[in-house]
């Protein structure tokens, strides 16, 4: 089996900096990349935050803490990721960016490195088949935030061979997480069943059975979750939900997984949850106020 030692991270954002936290507490060496300077920076801040809540917690002792941030280096040069091990995409959810990052890197990757994408619903295998390594390109889905839960999508390509699907649940069991294997179809498991339900709130809410506030306290009252459709959906991003949604909708071709016209007109406005401030709620003040 492929053994695993280096990783790299591409993307420093919300799943980026979740999965270089994981990575580099399991023991494993990370080098992070982002064309911004400043996400690296806002990134190692949030790591270092992140470690101290956990030793706060008695979760981690200062010196894991301490060991973590030390194995953990940053790069605007993607070229740099070559000598990884491993590899974990985790830019935005565009096709088209993670394949013109994937073209970028393949020159200066050693031949036996695992390429993977924390894509949440874009076919794996098409990625994969334009690498040149598509028996070694798989998906390595997170749940965000990453050090918080405990779950792991493993998605093969249809060329997807057992050594690398080893190596990664290897690296899912060091850091403490269960895998759970899902086939290469349209957003996977998890995706598959929560983004319907997302968008069937927000089709609630646009047809006016419910407002905001209704809608999700009927769901954590009612039905027992942890935070409602409409909270949920402004935390993962308005603008992931809706293409995820129109990735079920292209690839299934089934009409119940048509986007909601108001989850396309709130992403339209730039209203895409927490990340810029509205959504479905309005968080520029002291607490969050519905918006509609």
């Amino acid at each position: 089996m492929t053994e695993i030692n280096t990783i790299g991270v591409i993307g420093a954002g919300q799943m980026g900096n979740g999965i270089a936290h994981v990575m580099a507490l399991a023991g494993y060496d990370v080098l992070l990349t982002d064309v911004s300077q400043d996400a690296l920076d806002r990134a190692r801040q949030l790591i270092g935050k992140n470690l101290d809540r956990q030793v706060a917690r008695e979760m981690i002792s200062e010196t894991d803490r301490d060991a973590a941030l030390s194995r953990i280096s940053a790069t605007l040069k993607l070229s740099d990721l070559g000598t990884s091990d491993l590899v974990i995409e985790a830019a935005t959810e565009r096709e088209t960016v993670k394949q013109a990052i994937f073209d970028e890197l393949l020159p200066h990757l050693k031949p036996e490195t695992i390429l993977t994408s924390n894509t949440s619903s874009i076919s794996i295998t098409r990625l994969a088949s334009r690498t040149d390594r598509p028996e070694k390109f798989m998906g390595f889905h997170f749940m965000n935030p990453v050090p918080v839960m405990q779950l792991v999508e493993l998605i093969r390509g249809i060329a997807t061979d057992g050594d690398t699907y080893d190596a990664c649940l290897g690296v899912v069991e060091k850091i403490g997480k269960t895998a759970a294997s899902a086939e290469d179809f349209p957003a996977f498991i998890v995706n598959r069943i929560l983004m319907p339900m997302i968008n069937e709130a927000v089709y609630t809410l646009y047809e006016g059975v419910g407002n905001v506030k209704s809608i999700d306290e009927s769901m954590k009252l009612g039905a027992n979750h942890p935070m409602g459709p409409l909270e949920l959906a402004d935390f993962i991003g308005l603008d992931t939900c809706l293409a995820i949604m129109n990735v079920l909708h292209d690839g299934l071709a089934d009409t119940k997984y048509r986007p909601c016209p108001l989850l396309t007109k709130y992403v339209e406005a730039g209203w895409l949850g927490r990340k810029t401030k509205r959504g479905f709620y309005d968080y520029r003040g002291d607490a969050p106020v519905p918006t509609r």
